[in-house]
């Protein structure tokens, strides 16, 4: 079966496409429009269908659209209720049901050749239920899901569990009561002007003290049956709003400690809930904007009762496109192949690369080894902007659209934000050889999807100071040279350089931008940023060369 999942209904519009089963390709709306999640200038981003994105996802397989067996749209309208009768107050929610309920229509119309009888409607949470449960690697038993985010149709929650590839749904939490709407009222409380911002208030929580803790654990409440209840909370008896431009205080810092706190007891309190009514699966997959939350899952997967603890790396909306694919491929009689790798999106060749930087007039070598190249610029403290193979499924860049640093200069933090153009509490993550995690780090291991944080060895802290947050964690990216045997390289260099076996990698974007996709927006980059190697794939630009830098 050949079955094109989508997703266009809250924000973050996305396309992948399963064939037999096994993900082919997999894209975000944004990384083709240039609209960071996909977000037009209206409350929410139901008319950014993933056109683009989802052109790009038969071309790359060679596939007419007269040929797919299906689309899944990743939202089912008429599990719909008014937005009053739910305790909302949402004036668009009808004008989003009305246009999810014409999405056959306008898909047929945004992809020629389309039977509009060949969109199925998937539920928004089953279909993130899917994206993580059948994507997972094989669990050999049971696999629970745990779904958890701002809404679907209904519900803000899913948990159930996968047997033999089928989903039994064990709770759903209803609307209004809604973990994702909470953090997402508080980023707004805290001055950040984006629904997407919830990891800024994840990253300040680590300044702050969980003061306001107790007080939470009455308004946040977890029942017996597998849901919660959230009662109205008046965040300014806790901390005044902050405006976009204000000073962020001590007040603020711990309000988002004590929020961050409470989401952390919740989230396990449901997961020992699933592991009980799933008769006690080994495997716990999750999926939904909540399920980003790298500091809960790292305590999820350290207290919960799992064998195993495997996070979607697309867990927000763009993953329900794969979901929904994934789901409607087995309701049609395929077995899903689990995910190999979140490198799903466009790549170029050696010779178009090459090509490019020609039309850019740009002076570029192809060096012996483009990893020894970058180790060296990264020893001499040097950033290198990384744009190798296929660009990466959701937020996180995971080696192939990537800024690295030196991890052991400690004002390497400062200078990346600079880069960036982001707050300077903002932490920068670190990227390690799987073989020397344990050396360095505690918790969740493997760690390919840079999901969960983990407790840097105290040996270590003085050494990789600029990846070591203000609490001691770091969010770690584990390489595998079998599967990015690239950047395995790159790392096993840069020790030989250094006796450093960490590097600092964070998205190659700037503030408010996409991900880098293309070679044209990666030597832009380059360009208008204080970088000193650009490895587009195989050949390396200096800034030197350039008449600057290093």
């Amino acid at each position: 079966m050949r079955v094109l999942g989508i997703n266009a209904i809250f924000h973050d519009p996305a396309a992948a496409l399963v064939v037999d089963g096994r993900v082919v390709a997999a894209a975000e709306e944004e990384r083709f429009s240039r609209r960071k999640h996909g977000k037009r200038p209206v409350p929410f981003a139901a008319w950014e269908l993933p056109e683009l994105s989802a052109a790009w996802c038969l071309t790359s397989a060679g596939i007419d659209v007269d040929s797919l067996d299906a689309v899944a749209y990743s939202f089912d309208p008429g599990l719909t209720r008014d937005a009053a009768e739910l305790g909302l107050d949402d004036p668009w929610d009808w004008l989003r049901v009305d246009y999810a309920a014409r999405a056959p229509q306008f898909l047929a119309a945004a992809l020629p050749g389309l039977d509009p009888e060949k969109v199925r409607f998937v539920p928004h949470h089953v279909a993130h239920a899917a994206s993580a449960g059948l994507a997972a690697p094989p669990a050999g038993d049971d696999t629970a899901v745990l779904v958890l985010d701002g809404r679907g149709e209904v519900a803000s929650h899913l948990a159930g569990v996968y047997r033999d590839g089928r989903l039994s749904p064990l709770y759903a939490q209803q609307l209004p009561h809604s973990l994702g709407l909470l953090y997402e009222d508080l980023t707004r409380h805290l001055g950040f002007l984006h629904s997407s911002d919830e990891y800024k208030v994840m990253a300040l929580a680590s300044y702050g003290r969980p003061r306001h803790l107790g007080m939470l654990r009455e308004l946040v409440r977890v029942t017996d049956d597998g849901g919660f209840r959230i009662d109205r909370i008046d965040w300014a008896t806790m901390a005044k709003a902050r405006t976009a431009d204000g000073e962020m205080t001590d007040e603020h810092a711990d309000l988002a400690s004590s929020v961050q706190a409470r989401l952390e007891e919740v989230v396990l309190d449901l997961s020992r809930w699933l592991y009980d009514a799933s008769g006690g699966a080994a495997t716990l997959a999750m999926a939904g904007g909540v399920a980003l939350n790298c500091v809960a899952n790292a305590r999820v997967a350290a207290e919960g009762p799992y064998r195993d603890v495997w996070v979607q790396p697309a867990a927000g909306d763009a993953g329900t496109a794969l979901g929904a694919a994934l789901h409607l491929a087995g309701e049609l009689g395929d077995r899903s192949t689990p995910m190999a790798g979140a490198d799903l999106g466009r790549g170029w060749s050696d010779e178009e690369l090459e090509a490019e930087l020609r039309r850019a007039a740009l002076p570029y070598t192809r060096p012996a080894s483009i990893a020894a190249e970058a180790a060296r610029v990264l020893a001499d403290n040097g950033i290198v902007a990384w744009y190798q193979g296929r660009s990466e499924y959701g937020p996180r860049a995971l080696g192939h659209r990537s800024l690295l640093a030196h991890p052991g200069d400690p004002d390497t933090t400062r200078r990346m934000n600079d880069v960036k153009g982001r707050e300077q509490f903002r932490p920068i993550a670190p990227m390690v050889r799987a073989e020397r995690f344990a050396e360095i780090f505690e918790g969740v291991y493997p760690s390919p999807y840079m999901l969960f944080v983990h407790r840097v060895k105290p040996p270590w802290r003085d050494r990789i100071p600029a990846v070591t947050h203000v609490d001691g964690t770091a969010r770690v990216q584990t390489v595998h040279a079998d599967t990015e045997p690239l950047v395995a390289e790159l790392l096993a260099e840069f020790e030989r350089l250094t006796g450093l076996p960490v590097v600092v990698n964070t998205s190659l974007n700037t503030a408010g931008r996409p991900m880098v996709d293309t070679p044209r927006e990666a030597m832009e980059l380059f360009g208008s940023a204080p970088v000193d190697l650009l490895a587009l794939g195989p050949f390396a630009v200096h800034r030197r060369a350039l008449g600057g830098g290093r």
